[in-house]
C-alpha cells in the first residue's frame, strides 16, 4: 500500500525540475544553495533547510514515475488476468490419421476414447450414406467369415500338405500358395478390424469391452509372429514344428473369435 501511494503521488507530481535531481557538479563547495531557488521549488519548511546547507549527498527516488507509465502498468495487469483465464479453459483434442498402423497400436491400448475421436469423422460420413441397417450390422461378420474359411481354411490345409505330402509337385504348389493365402488373410483381418470398430461406433455401441475384441487383438499379434518365423527356418529347422503348431492354434483361436462375434452381433 505504501508503494502504491508513493507511485500515485509520483504520477500526480507536476513536471518541475527538482534540484535533488541535479548532478553533484552543479553545486559549488563554497557557495550555499540560493535561497530564492529553495523557496520557489521547496516551499514551507523545506526551503530553510536547503538554504543553510552547503554539502548534502543526493538521493534519487526509485518511485519517480510519469503518469503515462502508471496507466500502462494498470492495463498490463488486466490483460494478464484475461490471458490467464483463457489458458485455464479446457479444450478437446481430436486425433486424425490416414495410415492403419497407428490405428492398430491405439487399438491395443485400454479404453476406446482415443479411437472414438480418431474414427469420428469417418463414422459420421458412413451415417450420412444412410446404408441399410442389416448391411452395417452384418457386413463386417460376413466379410470376415469369408476370409477365415476360404483363405484361412484352405491356407491351413496347404500348410499340412507341405508337411505330410510325398508328391513333390503338390508340395511345390503348396509352398507357393500357402504364404500368399495366409498373408492375405492377415491383411484382410487387420483391415476388417477397422471395419468392426466402425460398425460398432455407427450403431453407438461400446468398443474393446467384449471378448470378441480381445481375441481379435490376440489373434493379430500371433499372426504377426507367425509371419516372422518362416524367415528363420534356414538357421533353425526346428521352428517348422513351432510354425505348424502355432498356426493350428491361431486358426482355433479365430474360430472362437468368430463364435464370439456372432454372439455379439445377436446381442443388439
Amino acid at each position: 500500500m505504501a508503494s502504491m501511494a508513493v507511485s500515485a503521488s509520483a504520477c500526480l507530481r507536476p513536471s518541475i525540475p527538482s534540484p535533488l535531481l541535479l548532478p553533484p557538479t552543479a553545486f559549488s563547495n563554497s557557495t550555499p544553495f540560493p535561497k530564492s531557488h529553495a523557496e520557489s521549488y521547496f516551499p514551507l519548511t523545506l526551503a530553510p533547510a536547503l538554504a543553510t546547507t552547503t554539502k548534502r549527498p543526493l538521493l534519487f527516488s526509485p518511485f519517480v514515475m510519469k503518469h503515462k507509465t502508471c496507466e500502462v502498468v494498470v492495463v498490463d495487469k488486466a490483460d494478464r488476468k484475461e490471458e490467464e483465464e483463457d489458458e485455464e479453459e479446457p479444450s478437446d483434442t481430436f486425433l486424425y490419421s490416414f495410415t492403419p498402423l497407428p490405428l492398430m497400436f491405439l487399438a491395443a491400448l485400454p479404453g476406446g476414447g482415443t479411437v472414438r475421436s480418431l474414427f469420428g469423422p469417418f463414422v459420421e460420413l458412413v451415417k450420412s450414406w444412410n446404408l441399410p441397417d442389416w448391411l452395417v450390422h452384418w457386413g463386417h461378420p460376413g466379410n470376415m467369415a469369408v476370409v477365415l474359411f476360404a483363405m484361412g481354411g484352405y491356407g491351413t490345409y496347404l500348410g499340412f500338405r507341405i508337411r505330410f505330402s510325398d508328391d513333390v509337385e503338390e508340395k511345390a504348389k503348396a509352398k507357393d500358395l500357402h504364404p500368399k493365402l495366409l498373408g492375405g488373410m492377415f491383411f484382410f483381418f487387420a483391415l476388417g478390424a477397422t471395419g468392426g470398430i466402425t460398425s460398432l461406433l455407427t450403431s453407438d455401441k461400446p468398443i474393446f469391452e467384449s471378448p470378441h475384441a480381445l481375441t481379435g487383438f490376440i489373434g493379430l499379434a500371433l499372426l504377426t509372429l507367425q509371419t516372422i518365423l518362416p524367415s528363420l527356418f534356414e538357421g533353425n529347422p526346428g521352428l517348422r514344428n513351432v510354425h505348424g503348431i502355432l498356426g493350428s492354434g491361431i486358426m482355433t483361436l479365430f474360430l472362437v473369435h468368430a463364435a464370439l462375434g456372432l454372439q455379439l452381433g445377436l446381442s443388439y
